[in-house]
């Protein structure tokens, strides 16, 4: 299955953050949410919503002048 994009770029915390925990409300356990985002907390505010709700950061890095992240869904 292919990833579900979230293009976030543009708002400002904590709006990425509360935009993808919507979005991962949404998908099946196992499935992944890409987040583009320019705020320059969505970073740490993406790995604090991985941790906090259970699900796997799997990668995250800058791109350009957004950052490019993937969440994969927990079970939970």
């Amino acid at each position: 299955m292919d990833d579900q994009l979230l293009d976030a770029r543009g708002l400002k915390c904590p709006l990425p953050v509360l935009k993808a925990r919507k979005r991962l409300r949404d998908l099946g356990a196992g499935e992944v949410l890409t987040v583009l985002a320019d705020d320059p907390m969505a970073p740490l505010d993406l790995e604090h919503l991985a941790q906090e709700d259970g699900h796997a950061l799997l990668a995250i890095a800058q791109e350009g002048d957004h950052f490019v992240a993937r969440l994969r869904k927990g079970s939970a």
